[in-house]
Formats: structure tokens, C-alpha cells, sequence
């Protein structure tokens, strides 16, 4: 006996009016992306959830895949069994072994055929008793069980279904909007997209190298983390900046007290221009209130002043060890403390201002023309398509992904 089919419950998008429907539809779009890599397998709908047939696919391999889905809040391995007493006892307790560790169990049936002789509280007495008889070290716990077991019994058969999986929670990513992620190659603001995926929306990266001061391994390992995070946004296109000539002029004509928040102001300049030209209404980056001198609520402020954009911030109020851990959670992190510099460890200032005057950075900015630059970045920049990687984790690892 084997596992036959995923169920997929809906989250918050559950709660959703009138346009609920946009939500399921784009989160069965990118479902059917995520499985392209099971031919075998099909997606079928029905109004409050989603299944997946597996149809022969290994069902912890396609379970692992499908929990890197935004939108998703749990799912369990499913069976469909006939109307028989004796096979839904034997497809009940394959269920409970699933849950491996499980030392408590409750059974929860549910008759819609009404003409199945034997009463819901019948069949959860029969298959607990079913189970009980079976096992070793296991008790029924109706409050807080361990397991519960699903027995839905229809008029074309009956399913069972087990553990709940954690699902990757949120909102299908392309249902709020578009962003423009500030990837910088280190640990936050690989985090910061992924928590802005979470809540729906799609993110298109850029980032900003100073050859022959950042590496060519520097800029890989920018694409290899945007390709990390293809797992959980399907695609993602990198926008790749030319720098140098900016970060040079900043360097010899700016006090180096402001060169740090003078460079920050050009990213986000530049980050605008080429956010409009991709029709993305909103900027994220991986800021972290007092983490660094460009991090301080002043820096913040007078960094912010040269944009009208909304600029997201997820990490703003987080701890560095929770950031560590979402990206140990993500697979990012291995990638991001890779020893390869980049622009932002270029020309650092010996004392940063951490507290910046507007009016000060606007004044020094002014007496040098920065206009053609921003252009010449813009336009010389490479563009980048990634899409989704396949590779997955060993079976052992594939239910604690979150």
C-alpha cells in the first residue's frame, strides 16, 4: 500500500471575498510550475482545497516540492481506498505509521454517503480499536493528539488522509504586486525577498558590482542566490549595475563622512529608474534597524528622502540570529557568507555618519552632477532570467523544510 494523492489546504487566501478565486488561480498556477518535474502527476480542484494525484510519483519527493509553496498552509499524504471494512482498517493504520513518532491518535470519520452501513462513531471505534490492536506504546487522545486521522467515506470511495505537513504559509507569490529586491550577496536581503514572496508578491532582484574592486565569484554568488530563491518565486530576473564609475566619483568628491549614505541614495535613484521602466511599484531591501550606521533611523530617513517609491522593509525589526536562521531555513545561507566582497565593502568610510542630515547630504550631492551616471548605469546594465532549479533535499530532511 502506498500513498496516492497530496491533499493541499488553502491558508489565509481561505479567507479571502469576492476575488478569492485570482488567489486559488494563481496559486494552481505555480503549483503546476513547481510539478513540472513529476509528469505523472496531476493537479484536480475542488472548492476548499486542492489534491494532487500522484499517479506512480515517489509522494515524499512531490510533498518536499510542494511545501516550498507560498499560499499552501498544510497538506497530508492522502488514500483512496473502496468501500470495504477491511481496507479502509488496513489504509488507517498505514496512515498512523506515517506519522512515525506518533504516540497518540484520534480518529475523525465523516459518512457524505449515508447508504455505508456503518455510522461515523461506529468506524472511529472499529478503526481505533483497528489500530490499537496493531501497535505498541500508542494511546487515543480526542483533545491534543498527536495524529488524526481523516476516513471521509463518499459515494465513489473512501479517503484517508494523516499527519499534517507544514506548508510554506502566505499568499500565492504574484497576487500583491512586484518588488525591486536590493540583492547585495550577503545574509539579509536574500531573507527579505523570500519574505516578501511570502506575502504574495513577485520579486525581480538588482544588484550593483564594482569590477575590478568586486569579483567575478562576487557576482556569482549574487546568481547563485537569486537562483536559490527561484525555489519558492518560480523565476527571477536579475538586474546587474555598473558601479565602479559611481562608487569612484563618490570616493574622491564626497566627505567621507557621507560617502556611505551619498552611494545608498544613488542605489535607490538608480533602483527607481529602472523599477519604473519595469513597471514595479515598490523597492525591498534587507535593512535591519541598528545594524549597521547606514541602518539607523537617521540614515533610514535621509537615504529614503531621494524616492517617492514605498520601500520595504521585512527585516526592519528583526534580530540578526532570526535572519540567520531563515536563510539556515532557506538554503541561502551557506551561499551568502561565501568570503567574496561586495560594492557595499568598497571605499568604506573609516567613520560613517550614523546620524546624516538631510539637508546635508542634499548639499553635497548638488555640488556634483551625478545625472549622466545614473543614466549610463542604467542602460549598461545586464539583464538576467532565472527560472526554477529541480534539485531536491534527501527524503530524511523533506518534512522539517519549515
Amino acid at each position: 500500500m502506498e500513498f496516492d494523492q497530496i491533499m493541499v489546504r488553502y491558508g489565509e487566501m481561505a479567507l479571502k471575498g469576492k476575488n478569492r478565486h485570482k488567489f486559488e488561480q494563481k496559486l494552481q498556477s505555480n503549483l503546476v510550475h513547481k510539478l513540472k518535474r513529476f509528469p505523472l502527476a496531476k493537479l484536480k480542484k475542488t472548492r476548499d482545497r486542492m489534491y494532487i494525484l500522484l499517479n506512480g510519483e515517489d509522494p515524499y519527493e512531490v510533498m518536499q516540492t510542494c511545501q516550498e509553496v507560498f499560499g499552501i498552509q498544510s497538506l497530508s499524504f492522502a488514500l483512496r481506498t473502496e468501500q470495504d471494512e477491511e481496507k479502509i482498517k488496513e489504509a488507517a493504520l498505514f496512515a498512523f505509521h506515517d506519522a512515525k513518532h506518533a504516540s497518540t491518535f484520534k480518529i475523525s470519520a465523516k459518512r457524505t454517503d449515508k447508504t455505508f452501513p456503518i455510522k461515523s462513531q461506529e468506524m472511529n471505534q472499529m478503526l481505533g480499536a483497528h489500530i490499537l490492536k496493531n501497535t505498541s506504546d500508542v494511546t487515543v487522545d480526542v483533545h491534543r493528539p498527536d495524529v488524526e486521522i481523516v476516513v471521509e467515506i463518499r459515494q465513489d470511495a473512501v479517503y484517508v488522509t494523516s499527519k499534517k505537513y507544514q506548508g510554506a504559509g502566505g499568499l500565492p507569490v504574484g497576487t500583491t504586486g512586484k518588488t525591486l529586491l536590493l540583492l547585495s550577496g550577503g545574509i539579509d536581503s536574500p531573507v527579505a525577498g523570500y519574505l516578501a514572496m511570502k506575502r504574495g508578491v513577485e520579486v525581480e532582484a538588482i544588484h550593483f558590482h564594482s569590477p575590478p574592486y568586486t569579483s567575478e565569484r562576487a557576482r556569482q554568488k549574487v546568481m547563485d542566490l537569486a537562483q536559490e530563491m527561484t525555489r519558492f518565486g518560480i523565476k527571477m530576473k536579475v538586474h546587474m549595475i555598473p558601479f565602479t564609475k559611481i562608487q569612484q566619483k563618490i570616493h574622491q568628491e564626497m566627505p567621507e563622512g557621507y560617502s556611505m549614505t551619498i552611494m545608498r541614495r544613488m542605489m535607490l535613484r538608480i533602483s527607481e529608474a529602472v523599477a519604473r521602466e519595469q513597471d514595479i511599484l515598490s523597492m525591498t531591501t534587507g535593512e535591519s534597524l541598528g545594524q549597521v550606521a547606514s541602518q539607523t533611523m537617521e540614515s533610514m530617513s535621509a537615504i529614503n528622502e531621494v524616492t517617492n517609491f514605498p520601500v520595504i522593509r521585512p527585516l526592519v525589526a528583526m534580530d540578526k540570529l532570526d535572519i540567520i536562521s531563515i536563510s539556515q531555513k532557506i538554503g541561502t545561507y551557506d551561499i551568502s557568507i561565501r568570503p567574496y566582497e561586495d560594492c557595499c565593502t568598497v571605499f568604506v568610510p573609516k567613520a560613517p555618519k550614523t546620524k546624516p542630515k538631510k539637508e546635508k547630504a542634499r548639499e553635497y550631492e548638488s555640488a556634483v552632477d551625478f545625472s549622466e551616471d545614473i543614466k549610463e548605469a542604467v542602460e549598461q546594465r545586464e539583464v538576467i532570467e532565472l527560472k526554477l532549479q529541480t534539485e531536491l533535499k534527501s527524503e530524511n530532511e523533506f518534512e522539517d523544510l519549515f
